[in-house]
C-alpha cells in the first residue's frame, strides 16, 4: 500500500502499453464509485493503475481495496508486472525466476548486453543467471548461437526467423530454462523502408516454445535499446506466468 495525500492506494504497473488499451481492459471498473476510486496515470513508458481510498487506517484501507484489486488483476491478466511502487521490471523478473527455480540466458544483438546488465543489477541474480551472449555480427550469431547461414541470407539479421534461432541457440549453448533474444535496428542509421529504425524482434524460448514479438520503438539510439531491453524482460515475465503460474 502507498500512503497518499488523501489516504492509501494500491498500485498496478503496466509497461509498454497505451493508457487507452489499459483503460479498455479495465472497462467499468474505472467508472465505479464508492469507498475505492480507480484511476490511471502515465509515467514514461509505464501506465500505473491506482486504487485509492480516503481511509486513514491502513488495515481498513487494505480491506476496502482488496476486492477491487482482484477485479483489476482479472481484467489485466498478465499485463501488469508489479504491485510494488519501486520495483523495476528486472527485479520483478528475477523474483519470478527465483520463485520457480528457473535459470535464464540472454542472446543480444542491438541491445549489446543491456538486458544482462539489467539482470546483474538485481541482488541474488547469480542464482538464476550464469551467462549471456552478445552476438552483434552475423558471424557471432552463427558461431555462438548456431543461427543458420541460410536464415541470415534469406531473412536478414533483423527478422523474426533470426530472433527465433537466436533464442533456441541460447538455450542449447547455455542449458538454461529460458532465453531472451533481441535483434533490431537502433539507429540513427541502418534503417530502410522495409526495416525502419526502431524495428526490433524480441524472442523468448521456454519449455520448447518460442514466442517472437515484432516491436516498433521510437526515440534516440539509447532510448530504442532501453525499450528493447525492458520489453524483452517483460516478454520473459509473461512467458513464466503462462507456464508456471
Amino acid at each position: 500500500m502507498i500512503r497518499t495525500d488523501n489516504g492509501y492506494a494500491q498500485m498496478y504497473k503496466v509497461y509498454g502499453r497505451s493508457e487507452t488499451e489499459v483503460k479498455e481492459r479495465l472497462g467499468d471498473i474505472l467508472k465505479r464509485g464508492g469507498a475505492a476510486v480507480v484511476y490511471t496515470r502515465r509515467r514514461g513508458k509505464e501506465v500505473q493503475i491506482l486504487v485509492e481510498t480516503k481511509e486513514d487506517a491502513e488495515e481498513t484501507a487494505k480491506t476496502i481495496v482488496k476486492p477491487v484489486g482482484r477485479e483489476i488483476k482479472k481484467a489485466l491478466g498478465d499485463l501488469f508486472y508489479s504491485t510494488r511502487e519501486n520495483e523495476t521490471m528486472e527485479e520483478a523478473v528475477v523474483r519470478l525466476l527465483v520463485k520457480y527455480g528457473l535459470t535464464v540466458t540472454t542472446a543480444e544483438s542491438c541491445t549489446g548486453g543491456m538486458i544482462a546488465a539489467k539482470l546483474v543489477n538485481v541482488p541474488g541474480v547469480s542464482d538464476v543467471f550464469n551467462q549471456g551472449f552478445i552476438t552483434y555480427s552475423n558471424k557471432a550469431k552463427r558461431r555462438l548461437l548456431d543461427v543458420s547461414k541460410a536464415t541470415l541470407k534469406k531473412y536478414g539479421a533483423v527478422s523474426e526467423q533470426t530472433a527465433r534461432e537466436m533464442a533456441l541457440g541460447g538455450i542449447m549453448a547455455s542449458d538454461a530454462d529460458a532465453c531472451m533474444a533481441v535483434t533490431g535496428i537502433a539507429g540513427p542509421d541502418g534503417g530502410s523502408e522495409e526495416k525502419p529504425v526502431g524495428l526490433v524482434y524480441i524472442a523468448c524460448c521456454m519449455k520448447d516454445e518460442v514466442t517472437v514479438e515484432e516491436c516498433h520503438f521510437h526515440g534516440t539510439r539509447a532510448e530504442i535499446r532501453e525499450q528493447a531491453a525492458v520489453s524483452a524482460l517483460d516478454l520473459l515475465r509473461r512467458m513464466i506466468i503462462r507456464h508456471y503460474r
